[in-house]
């Protein structure tokens, strides 16, 4: 498969009881698909994975297979047959440094079911990367890409786009920084952002790649505040509460240690929304979403 476009990690929502609403979860993973992303991941931390049962986590997995298969998009997510590729995280408190993880992703590649995207994110991990590991694990066969979400637009990431391995895809993982790594040939983003505005976002993602600079710098200017609006508080709250405000998902509940968005956080999102020049949701009331 190739690795290009926006990327939508979905949130997983809940009924007025708490109990994930699968029927939800299916109509907003169409609208973003009928919308241009690209594909879906399935229990990134967007969707909340650790606080959700086994049973719960199978069943999101089950829905967003299924609705991709419809679509024929790709899903990402965690080691399944039913996905197109795992998106498998740096191996994280242990900071095996750079060869303990090279040897990790070797020997991880080797038995996969699915090909590999590797979700780099320091931050969480402990261990960085330089340029020169992440081209060594990005030439391993079955390593198709890499999420890149160092929270910086750093040196490696330009080293990388600058010279990286035949057929791995830089996509982004940090919203923030979406339109300079697409100017600097990144092939797109797992976007969490993306919930809202994915028209534009993959707008955005395709006219970096078209060559239109002036509507990429001009997206990118009207889209940035916004991903920095959704991220103003513990991600997805923020992203959450304004679906539900759009009444595109029937709660904008979380689970615990997360605690729901403060009103100030999702009005200042909805400004921002309606600032990026978008007319109406998918899904939203008055729309044509399914």
């Amino acid at each position: 498969m190739e690795l290009t476009g926006v990327f939508v990690p979905m949130i997983t929502p809940f009924d007025a009881c708490g109990a994930v609403a699968f029927d939800a979860l299916e109509r907003l993973a169409h609208e973003v698909l009928d919308a241009g992303a690209t594909g879906l991941v399935a229990l990134g931390t967007t969707g909340e994975p650790s606080a959700l049962t086994a049973g719960e986590r199978d069943g999101v997995v089950a829905v967003l297979s299924r609705v991709c298969a419809a679509h024929a998009a790709p899903l990402l997510g965690p080691p399944d047959e039913r996905v197109s590729a795992a998106l498998t995280l740096v191996p994280p408190f242990v900071r095996p440094g750079p060869r303990g993880v090279l040897a990790h992703f070797t020997a991880l590649a080797a038995t996969s079911p699915v090909p590999l995207v590797i979700y780099h994110v320091p931050p969480r991990t402990g261990q960085p990367l330089d340029a020169v590991t992440l081209r060594r694990i990005g030439a391993l066969d079955r390593v198709i890409g890499i999420k890149y979400a160092t929270g910086a637009l750093d040196a490696d990431v330009i080293a990388l786009l600058a010279d990286p391995p035949p057929g791995f895809a830089v996509l982004s993982g940090d919203d923030l920084f979406l339109s300079p790594l697409l100017a600097l040939g990144a092939a797109g983003g797992i976007l969490a952002s993306a919930h809202l505005a994915t028209d534009r976002f993959a707008a955005l993602t395709r006219a970096w790649q078209t060559g239109d600079l002036d509507a990429a710098r001009k997206l990118g200017h009207e889209l940035t505040p916004l991903s920095a609006a959704l991220f103003a508080e513990p991600n997805p709250t923020v992203i959450k509460a304004v679906l539900h405000a759009r009444g595109r998902i029937p709660t904008p509940s979380v689970r615990l240690p997360l605690l729901s968005a403060t009103a100030a956080s999702r009005d200042a999102a909805l400004r921002c929304l309606g600032a990026a020049g978008r007319r109406s949701s998918p899904g939203a009331p008055g729309s044509a979403g399914r």
